[in-house]
């Protein structure tokens, strides 16, 4: 990876980082459980708890935006009980209510980066927990990426983004830097079709040179 970019992701790594952590006694505001006993086909009942964020399932969206072919955006922002308490990702988050993945997919690209997609790839979906939860998280590219705006984030949001050449991405994964399944799935899943994608246009190059 570039020295000057591996650099400043350090600089936003070390901006973000957490220096203390001090336990509130407050009752639970945004994530919550349900206990159910669930009758099973083979006459066995089980106890099980289903974990909910603000008052819903917690399906995600998360985006590898692209632009100018070859880089990408990461996002940067706090993960105060991982061990960096920071962590290096993909734009993402939650699905409201009636609203399609595709839609929120550009809403949360736009709201944390301030760019919009006009050819988004859907790259499936999965779930984020499924011992505890019924999050069904989809994971996109969003190609042709333009900046139209500033972040638009939450209060407690504090969101920085980076960008690097997709390969670099890549690297970053291997190397540890980014190390949150949703990032790390959607990383994987578009390998294949930006291997594609990139056969395709020295095919096409090729042609048009003869």
């Amino acid at each position: 990876m570039r020295k000057e970019k591996l650099n400043e992701l350090k600089d936003l790594l070390n901006s973000l980082k957490v220096l203390k952590l001090e336990k509130v006694h407050e009752p639970n505001s945004f994530i919550k459980g349900e206990v159910y006993n669930c009758s099973l086909n083979n006459g066995k009942t089980i106890k099980r708890e289903k974990l909910l964020k603000g008052n819903k399932d917690g399906s995600a969206v998360i985006i590898l935006p692209i632009i100018n072919d070859n880089e990408v955006i990461l996002t940067v922002e706090p993960r105060v009980f991982t061990k960096r308490t920071v962590g290096v990702g993909l734009p993402a988050g939650f699905i409201e209510p009636n609203e399609k993945p595709i839609n929120a997919a550009l809403r949360e690209l736009q709201e944390e980066t301030g760019y919009t997609s006009d050819d988004l790839i859907y790259l499936g979906g999965f779930y984020q927990d499924m011992g505890c939860s019924s999050a069904y998280n989809r994971s996109f590219i969003a190609l042709n990426c333009k900046k139209i705006s500033e972040q638009n984030l939450d209060k407690d949001e504090h969101v920085k983004f980076f960008t690097c050449y997709y390969e670099e991405a890549l690297e970053l994964m291997k190397k540890g830097y980014i190390e949150g399944c949703n990032a790390i799935i959607t990383l994987d899943r578009s390998k294949e079709y930006l291997l594609r994608r990139k056969k395709w246009s020295l095919i096409v190059k090729k042609k048009q040179k003869e």
